[in-house]
């Protein structure tokens, strides 16, 4: 759940907004829009009218919700303390002990979880919660191998999550041994897997040159997970507080693609639009699309939500 707050700076009117949200849902909701059928899994406290109000807004664009558990006390939450999503430290998580983040293999249903599914979707942000969610990410990783599922994870890292003693890249490379579609941009790659990104690239740096790096850097990836077939890369970058411009590469071990440049002074909120291109992304793929059309596609999902206030995209892509 994302709460935003205008009542830090001055002259605002103090307001503060509520959206459902968490990156994992947000892709589901935007899969669920561009016609996937979706499932997602959490778990909240039972009884709880905030998580029942949370789940209801999840489910009414036709996700299915229920093989969610029951159990603890509380869900998780942040604050952002922008209106629109520009990052600059300002995020407050309150993670500790949610019904989530306190979640073991004990008492899970694999089979509920799993059922009907072809596709498991993660994030990073699940074991940056603590090592327990790390070690029961690994369990499910292994369970939806078991099952011939095609898995994906977004490598989005949060340094004000990963808390608890071990850094990103000794948990990560492990659990993307598991994935067939790994997306995230050359800096996190470098975090989680020790990619070796070059010093010095910014918004600044020319296109051509990022474009260079997500090339190396992907068949460095590619070479190093022999289950991964689809790596993606966004470039994401703001100079003032309503510009965003936006572009992705898509990598195959026999292609590399580049999406034309998206670029806007206009937006509504930044939050959600990586899990918008991700849902984008899984959605090409699925739909068997050709190379430069996963890349565009998923590019156009990511922008599309530049234009959503909250956490969920709309499943449209510009």
């Amino acid at each position: 759940m994302q709460a935003t707050s205008d009542s830090f700076f001055p002259n605002k009117s103090g307001n503060l907004n509520i959206y459902p949200g968490g990156s994992e849902a947000n892709v589901a909701v935007s899969l669920a829009q561009m016609g996937s059928a979706s499932k997602f899994f959490t778990a909240v406290p039972k009884d709880h009218a905030l998580a029942s109000e949370v789940l209801g807004q999840i489910e009414s664009y036709g996700v299915d919700t229920s093989s969610c558990k029951e159990s603890g006390k509380r869900i998780g939450s942040y604050i952002l303390l922008s209106a629109n999503g520009l990052t600059k430290g300002e995020v407050i998580y309150d993670r500790a002990f949610s019904s989530f983040s306190e979640l073991t293999i004990k008492g899970l249903d694999f089979n509920s979880i799993f059922q009907g599914c072809e596709w498991f979707h993660w994030t990073a942000l699940t074991p940056a919660l603590n090592q327990q969610m790390a070690t029961l990410m690994k369990e499910l990783l292994k369970e939806a191998s078991n099952r011939r599922l095609k898995i994906s994870v977004d490598l989005n890292y949060r340094s004000k999550l990963w808390q608890y003693g071990k850094a990103p890249h000794e948990v990560m490379p492990e659990l993307l041994t598991y994935c067939d579609v790994i997306m995230g941009n050359i800096w996190a790659a470098n975090t989680f897997l020790q990619t070796d990104v070059q010093d010095g690239l910014n918004r600044d740096t020319p296109k051509e040159v990022l474009v260079d790096e997500a090339v190396r850097i992907s068949n460095k990836i590619l070479e190093n997970h022999p289950k991964c077939e689809h790596n993606a890369h966004t470039f994401r970058f703001m100079d003032t507080p309503k510009h965003n411009l936006l572009y992705g590469t898509y990598h195959t071990r026999e292609t590399h693609e580049v999406s034309k440049i998206r670029e806007t002074n206009e937006l509504i909120d930044r939050i959600g639009s990586g899990d918008a291109f991700m849902a984008g992304l899984i959605h090409a793929i699925r739909q068997n699309y050709k190379p430069k059309e996963i890349i565009e596609y998923a590019t156009g999902s990511g922008f599309a939500k530049l234009f959503v206030e909250g956490d969920f995209g709309n499943g449209k892509q510009i």
